[in-house]
């Protein structure tokens, strides 16, 4: 398996007129998940979030790939 870098947000039964609409949804849940919180509490929230994703992901190839290009230009 290799990382996909193309949009591939979306919700099983749910119809999008718009290509964007459910990376939209997507980021309005997860910023919706960070509300209230103090910064410290939210980046832990991000931790937990990043590791609860990389188990279901599984593929330690495709987490690596992930883990260089989300630090390219950090």
């Amino acid at each position: 398996m290799s990382l996909i870098l193309t949009p591939n947000f979306n919700e099983p039964g749910k119809r999008y007129f718009r290509a964007f609409s459910p990376g939209d949804d997507f980021y309005e849940a997860l910023i919706e998940t960070h509300r209230d919180l103090s910064d410290t509490q939210s980046a832990l929230l991000n931790a937990k979030l990043v590791l609860l994703l990389a188990n279901h992901i599984g593929d330690i190839g495709v987490l690596r790939e992930a883990m260089k290009i989300a630090r390219e230009g950090v």
